[in-house]
């Protein structure tokens, strides 16, 4: 059996290699982490072009579960280098880890899932670390603050777009032909929320008088609604006012995002 304290070292080292991309050692693990999220993603790529699939079917296939096994291991190397696996395992990055490797295995059982490897991609945000841009850590926690501390008039304005939208379609309804293309209200809500939003596919248009009046006031309105959710968000952006984040790692449960003077997690509390 291990030692205790033999076990714990084991276990920060491999933590420092994994999590730490400040050390050497951290840095080479992660850059050879991206280059392989990186040949991963191109190999899903390549295999969705017929021609190319039909000339290196085998070979992409043999690549893919290369990949998946290299990533299937550093999964389990990232759950055994934390003092709380699961705390690891329900993060945004325990997630994306765990949903890159799953589509090859799902496909055995559900045929079509392989394109659903391109989740990879994801771990590529990984750079931010890898290159200590620090300060895109910054601006993208502060971003993430806003849009939460806006939720809530965001659902209201959105609810209030979409009771519009809905009077405005049920009215075009009303004041137009069903020749042209105007069928039906759930049809007609449809036109509305493309007008609305300035879309504007052409697929359908109004013919009447009346209903060219109401899409003119609807293109008007939208640059109006358009600028609400800036303006909301904005707001908060300007209200927002965050110390500087690092590129540690919690020992424990592997999270980031921490000041740069802090001493304690602050997801599970555990010492930095």
């Amino acid at each position: 059996m291990a030692h205790p304290k033999r076990l714990s070292d084991w276990r920060e080292r491999l933590h420092v290699v994994i999590f730490e991309a400040d050390t050497p050692a951290g840095k080479r693990f992660d850059v050879a982490l991206l280059w392989a999220i990186l040949l991963s993603v191109a190999a899903v790529l390549a295999e969705s072009v017929e021609s190319v699939r039909t000339t290196w079917g085998e070979e992409l296939r043999v690549a893919e579960f290369v990949f998946t096994a290299l990533f299937t291991l550093e999964y389990i190397l990232r759950l055994l280098a934390v003092r709380r696996p699961l705390k690891y395992a329900w993060s945004f990055y325990g997630w994306v880890d765990l949903l890159s490797i799953l589509p090859t295995f799902v496909e055995v059982l559900v045929p079509g899932a392989a394109s659903l490897r391109i989740v990879r991609m994801l771990r590529l945000l990984r750079v931010f670390r890898v290159l200590k841009l620090v300060g895109f850590l910054q601006e993208a926690q502060t971003l993430r603050t806003a849009l939460y501390a806006s939720r809530r008039k965001i659902v209201v304005f959105l609810s209030a777009v979409l009771v519009l939208v809905t009077l405005l379609g049920t009215v075009v309804y009303m004041v137009e032909d069903h020749e042209a293309g105007f069928t039906s209200i759930p049809r007609s809500i449809y036109w509305a929320i493309v007008t609305v939003t300035t879309v504007g596919y052409g697929d359908i248009a109004p013919q009447t008088i009346p209903g060219q009046i109401l899409a003119s006031l609807m293109m008007i309105l939208g640059y109006a609604i358009l600028a609400v959710p800036t303006g909301i968000v904005g707001a908060e952006l300007a209200r927002s006012s965050f110390a500087s984040s690092s590129t540690q790692a919690c020992p424990s449960c592997g999270k980031e995002g921490h000041d740069e003077d802090a001493v304690h997690c602050k997801h599970c509390g555990a010492p930095l």
